[in-house]
Order: C-alpha cells, then sequence, then structure tokens
C-alpha cells in the first residue's frame, strides 16, 4: 500500500471549529483521489493519513494532493510500530540505493509517552545513518533530510516533503458567485477566493452572436482547471450582447462601460441568490483599466446587493501574470478571444462616473426585466473532477 500523510497548519489554528474544517479536508482529499485506489482515510494527531493502492502513479497523487486547499505539506511514508529500534532498521532498509553526502533528521514526537524525547531520537537515528552511509550530518542544507514522525501507536518516516497550497478547505467559508471572463485575472481571483475556502459558481458574459464562441469555450477550459480545486463546479454563460445592443441605444458614450458593469453585477446578484451564495468575487485590481478607477468602483458596487469580493485589488498586473502561470491558467487566458468588453466599447470611456449621473442614464432602461432576462436565458453548465 502507498501511505501518504497530510500535515495542515492553518486549519489546527481553528480550536473549536478544528474538527469542522479537518472534516471538510478530508472530504476534499477523498474527492480529489476517488479514482486512485483510495483504500482508506484517516486522522491522527494534526495530521491525516491516506492508503491507496499500491499500483497507482506516485506522480499523478502529487498533483492531486498538491491541489487540495487546505494541505500545508505532505509526504510519501512508510508506516512501522512506535520503536526505536524497527524504525532505524526500516529506515535504513528503505535507504539502500540512495546516494547523499549530507543528511539531517527531523524528527517530531506528537506522542509524549515514546520514551525518547525529538532531540534524542535524531540523535539515535542519525548515528545509524552516518554508520551506515557515512555521510555526513547538515543540519541546514542537507541532501537528503529524513522526517520522523512518532503518533500513537505508529511511527512514519520519509524522504521528502512536498509543499501544499496552504489556506483553508473549499466550502469552509461558504459559497461565492464569481464573476469570470477570459482574461487573466479572473481566474486568478477565482483561485484565491477557492485557497480561503469558498465555492465558487462562475458566471460569464458573452456577446454571441455579436461577437464569436471564442470567450464561453476559453473559459470552460479555464473553469476546467479551477475545478481541479473544489471537484464540482457550476458555469452560467450570460448573453449580454442584447443588453448591451440596449444600453447604447439609450445611453451616453462615456457611461456605457460603467453601465455595462452595473448590470453584470445585477445579473450575478440574481444568480447569487438562486444559488444561496453570500458574496461576488471579482478580478478588479485597483486602476488597472478605465472601469476600475476607486470613482467607478464606488459606482459599480452601489448595484449590488452582496458584498463584493476583489482579492486582487492591491495587486498589479506582471504578480497576477506571475500567479496565473503558477496555477496553470496563463496559457489559457492569452488565448486571442473576443469578449463583451469590446463589443460597444466608446472610445473615451469615463473615469470619474458620478453616481446621479449614473441613475439618470440608467432611468430609461428596464432594469428589472434585463436582469431577469440575463439570468433566466443563460445556459448553464456542471463540470466535475476528476
Amino acid at each position: 500500500m502507498i501511505g501518504v500523510l497530510i500535515r495542515y497548519h492553518e486549519v489546527a489554528l481553528k480550536k473549536g471549529n478544528r474538527s469542522y474544517f479537518v472534516r471538510l479536508l478530508k472530504q476534499n482529499l477523498t474527492s480529489s483521489v476517488s479514482d486512485l485506489g483510495l483504500k482508506e482515510i484517516r486522522r491522527l494527531q494534526a495530521c491525516l493519513l491516506l492508503t491507496l493502492d499500491d499500483n497507482v502513479d506516485k506522480e499523478e497523487i502529487r498533483r492531486r494532493i498538491a491541489a487540495v486547499f487546505g494541505v500545508a505539506n505532505f509526504s510519501f511514508v512508510e508506516r512501522t510500530p512506535a520503536d526505536i529500534e524497527i524504525l532505524k532498521s526500516k529506515i535504513l532498509e528503505s535507504l539502500n540505493g540512495r546516494h547523499f553526502n549530507s543528511f539531517r533528521i527531523d524528527a517530531k514526537r506528537a506522542d509524549k509517552t515514546f520514551p525518547l524525547t525529538s532531540p534524542e531520537i535524531n540523535r539515535e537515528v542519525g548515528a545509524a545513518v552516518k554508520e551506515r552511509s557515512g555521510a555526513r550530518v547538515d543540519l541546514k542544507n542537507a541532501d537528503l533530510v529524513v522526517s520522523v514522525e512518532i503518533l500513537p501507536g505508529d511511527a512514519f518516516f520519509s524522504f521528502d516533503k512536498i509543499p501544499g497550497p496552504g489556506g483553508l478547505p473549499v466550502s469552509a467559508s461558504g459559497r461565492v458567485v464569481s464573476l469570470i471572463s477570459g482574461g487573466i485575472d479572473s481566474p486568478v481571483a477565482s483561485y484565491r477566493m477557492m485557497q480561503r475556502g469558498c465555492k465558487l459558481v462562475f458566471v460569464h458574459f458573452h456577446s454571441t452572436p455579436y461577437l464569436d464562441k471564442t470567450s464561453q469555450e476559453k473559459v470552460y477550459e479555464l473553469v476546467k482547471i479551477l475545478t481541479r480545486h473544489q471537484y464540482s463546479s457550476r458555469l452560467y454563460l450570460v448573453p449580454f450582447g442584447e443588453i448591451q445592443r440596449q444600453i447604447v441605444a439609450a445611453v451616453p458614450r462615456p457611461l456605457r462601460v460603467v453601465l455595462y458593469r452595473r448590470m453584470m453585477i445585477r445579473i450575478a446578484d440574481f444568480i447569487a441568490i438562486r444559488e444561496k451564495a453570500t458574496a461576488l468575487a471579482t478580478g478588479e485590481s485597483l486602476a488597472q483599466v478605465a472601469s476600475q478607477t476607486l470613482q467607478n468602483i464606488a459606482v459599480i458596487e452601489k448595484a449590488a446587493n452582496h458584498v463584493i469580493l476583489r482579492p486582487l485589488v492591491g495587486m498589479d498586473k506582471q504578480e497576477i501574470v506571475d500567479q496565473a502561470k503558477r496555477i496553470g491558467t496563463f496559457e489559457v487566458s492569452i488565448i486571442p478571444d473576443q469578449d463583451c468588453c469590446q463589443l460597444f466599447v466608446p472610445r473615451h470611456p469615463a473615469t470619474k462616473a458620478k453616481l446621479d449621473e449614473v441613475e439618470k442614464a440608467e432611468s430609461g432602461l428596464d432594469l428589472p426585466g434585463l436582469t431577469r432576462d440575463g439570468a433566466e436565458n443563460a445556459e448553464i453548465r456542471e463540470l466535475k473532477f476528476p
């Protein structure tokens, strides 16, 4: 059997609510590896132990667990009885064929009834490894780190500690409607909201038939990537072109972009009520484009009934690009497309819209009807992982 020891950090700080967070983490880990021969997932002291079939590709296990929010780090481990002699023997056996010039032992004794302290375990195991290998001890830059964990009834050892994404288990913080385009920013914003424990419902606005379907295809691929972190997703594809056309016919040019954004917020609000979501999330970054000046953001937000979360608001473009590359969305986001932001956009949009002027411009529109039509005419797609 393959054993994987999962360690969590922020989850462990939740004190009275820790069991709730750990239960969600277990559920998400189970979902992540459900098709990889999972035999058991067991809660130990301050960690979780996964047991999987021997014939499963370890690299695929590594990729799956490294995408589970709430995981601080994890290791492929060997389990032995909590006996120092058996532990040393098994470690030496597993070192056969490994070549290293330096090493260190990193022991943690969670079971305080174990007769040796953590430093004593380090010395005992370290002496055995040194005698067998001839390698020197290096506490800072060792070629090999042997991690040892002593838990009630069992000991575990491993030779790697793989970083996880951290954060909180998805669903721990409730449901959020995420407005997602085919660009770089909003997928990163979605990722960051999931990392804070939010379960996302995605809403994309497109301008078919005025523009082609490239943006819809891109967004579907982006949501597929993001679904690796929350295992099931719902995507609303909202037809927005006709709504834009009506705004163009009734509203002065400079204010159109602000009105587009306010309509998007109203439609997302409508969907949020249907989905029992608590908040909306956007990929806005302060002052990055005309609609995202502080004055315009304030006016756009007045259209919302739900709180709007903006996880990128203080990030610059390069920071966002760098994270998009790390999470795997960048290559899809940069595929050329025609999204609704490019349709009927004035050459000089307002950067300092005033609420009274915007509300006056909207007075000639059937706002409830446009909102309802946008939400109810949306195509809904369901995605699952794995």
